[in-house]
């Protein structure tokens, strides 16, 4: 029996989706794969709400990280990590050969843009790194504030949007995003294996003059493959048949609206059944996402317990991440799942704990 997946990612996906996966193979150098690939960029731009340059990579989104600070980090990049993975962002900076300073927040804090303001007025950087939804603490970072900072300074704005994009509104154009990345395994409900980013023209014409960007990552050859309507290697074909698919899904059939005030009723749901049965992690609740929700573990549940409990009942259960395990617990909201089927998980936790 299939499970139902209550964790950040990857996310169930339709059996139509899926579906699409299995249509005939096609060459990724001729008209009808670029037809596809075409028609997916067009659709992307809407949900981004961009018409910046927009590509596509067969990776995951840390592929995309990687790609953002080797394309864009000329001088100096300040990485801003309140919590895994927008503290992985700085591991890759630095990896990569970059300078970099690190300002490292308390876990379940969002960035402000006080934090941002005060770091940029030194003119130290030329790039700035930041999580938008940061999967393992469930915080929102209130991204059209810090956008208001940014857009007084010369620097690269680079945002990772991965558990937010398709659940959570993203402006790109009117936010002054020079790189939002995002992966497909979360809010847009697909097999993970793509990642998409938005390159603001100011964003392309500076990689121009950076150095040592790679191969695999490099925006300039996506640019020179994209005028071609091809990509620079092999993609993955099937899943790109399948974004296109649910991308249609998303658009017109419950439309971008509709979905972003699911994931915030989802949210409100769940915000209000942690507080009843145990308390939220993030700091402050009006910076608690609506695509993942981290519980403070108040009540001592063994969570592996808990897990297989759940999963007896068809179930897949997340644990806090990281250093956060069994202190807390996250709670997936995202992606095609309803209210209906999370009011189902959210009464299986209270019957197996008595709550």
């Amino acid at each position: 029996m299939a499970k139902k997946l209550f964790i950040p990612g990857p996310v169930d996906v339709s059996p139509e989706v899926l579906a699409k996966m299995s249509e005939p193979m096609v060459g990724h150098r001729g008209r009808e794969f670029s037809s596809i690939m075409m028609s997916t960029i067009e659709k992307l731009k809407k949900l981004m709400f961009t018409e910046n340059t927009v590509f596509l990579s067969t990776s995951s989104s840390t592929g995309l990280m990687e790609a953002a600070v080797r394309n864009c980090v000329d001088k100096k990049c300040l990485n801003i990590g309140n919590g895994a993975f927008s503290d992985r962002w700085h591991e890759i900076t630095k990896s990569n050969g970059k300078e970099a300073d690190f300002l490292s927040l308390d876990w379940g804090k969002a960035v402000t843009p006080e934090l941002v303001d005060e770091m940029l007025s030194t003119g130290e950087y030329d790039a700035l790194t930041m999580v938008h939804n940061e999967t393992s603490t469930g915080v929102t970072s209130p991204l059209s504030e810090i956008a208001e900072v940014v857009r007084n300074y010369d620097v690269s704005f680079l945002v990772d949007t991965v558990s937010s994009m398709a659940g959570i509104k993203v402006e790109v154009d009117k936010l002054g995003i020079d790189v939002c990345l995002f992966g497909v395994q979360k809010a847009m409900a697909l097999p993970p294996g793509l990642a998409v980013c938005s390159v603001s023209d100011r964003a392309m014409e500076k990689a121009k003059s950076v150095g040592n960007r790679g191969y695999y990552f490099d925006f300039i050859t996506f640019q020179k493959y994209l005028k071609k309507e091809q990509t620079p290697t092999t993609p993955a074909i099937p899943l790109l048949r399948a974004m296109d698919y649910q991308l249609d899904r998303i658009l017109n059939k419950e439309g971008l609206e509709n979905r972003f005030r699911r994931h915030e009723r989802m949210g409100n749901l769940t915000r209000e059944w942690a507080k009843k049965n145990f308390s939220l992690f993030p700091e402050e609740e009006r910076y608690c996402s609506n695509t993942v929700t981290c519980i403070s573990n108040t009540r001592g549940v063994d969570c592996n317990e808990l897990k297989q409990k759940l999963a007896d009942r068809g179930y897949v259960f997340a644990n806090g991440y990281g250093k956060l395990a069994d202190r807390t617990f996250r709670i997936a909201h995202m992606g095609d799942r309803t209210i209906g089927e999370l009011k189902e998980y959210l009464s299986a936790i209270e019957e197996i704990l008595g709550l």
